[in-house]
């Protein structure tokens, strides 16, 4: 006679399954996300982990920072962490190029497969954000966002989701639905004369932002924001940031 039971005979749960049961209810918690944070701000680095830390309560691991392109490619191979929080505008390429380089086939391999990026940017241009989608990004949130949702969004991205800030989720389902071409980029040398930094802090000027806002939204001083602008000025041959702003919005900035 084996030793299977039956349907109908009476089963009794052992010690032995008690205690695999009391076991499993004091497990200690999954492995916690293995995260490495891309931004050339170290201030704002260093706010975004301890809201990860805080709000994540251990399930997000900043394991690695980089404060441009080549130094974020670097410890990407090096770490393979599970996600990568990317800024857009970095100095020596910006986001997209990190996530070129790191997700771009050489033979059969990439330089890091397995890694998911989740992009965190002040801007909020469709231009942005598509881009950094095209390139290879499974999400893209703005850094207005509070502690408790970048843990979730970074949790989403790390299960395979794709994740967005609700306003920037149109911008994408427009230029994938139907199998939608890119636009071609047109060359806008004016534009092009700007730094990374001083375009950010040209379209929040179009977007109504004070100095004193602009300041607390990329975590500079008002003294670099007052840099910033004057630097615009001088190189658009502009007088105020009223013409500044009009400036902006006419290339929808």
């Amino acid at each position: 006679m084996d030793n299977a039971v039956s349907s109908a005979d009476p089963v009794h749960p052992s010690t032995t399954d008690a205690a695999g049961a009391a076991a499993a209810a004091v497990a200690p918690a999954a492995r916690p996300i293995r995260l490495v944070l891309v931004d050339d701000h170290k201030l704002f680095r260093t706010g975004v982990r301890a809201e990860l830390d805080q709000a994540g309560n251990g399930t997000v691991q900043v394991v690695g920072e980089a404060a441009d392109a080549p130094s974020a490619v670097s410890v990407i191979a090096q770490l393979r962490p599970e996600v990568v929080l990317l800024d857009v505008h970095l100095p020596g390429g910006g986001g997209i190029e990190v996530l070129r380089r790191c997700l771009a086939r050489t033979g059969n391999t990439a330089l890091a497969p397995d890694t998911r990026f989740l992009a965190l940017s002040v801007s909020d241009t469709a231009e942005d954000v598509i881009g950094v989608i095209r390139a290879g990004a499974r999400g893209y949130v703005t850094k207005s966002i509070s502690g408790a949702d970048l843990v979730d969004a970074v949790r989403r991205v790390a299960d395979g989701d794709a994740v967005f800030s609700p306003k920037l989720a149109g911008f994408v389902l427009d230029a994938f639905s139907a199998g939608a071409a890119p636009a071609p980029e047109s060359v806008d040398e004016e534009l092009d004369r700007l730094t990374a930094r001083e375009r950010e802090v040209l379209r929040l000027i179009a977007r109504g932002y004070a100095y004193k806002e602009i300041a607390r939204e990329l975590v500079i001083s008002i003294k670099t924001v007052e840099t910033h602008v004057s630097s615009v000025l001088r190189k658009l041959q502009l007088s105020n940031r009223y013409e500044l702003s009009r400036w902006a919005n006419d290339r929808r900035l």
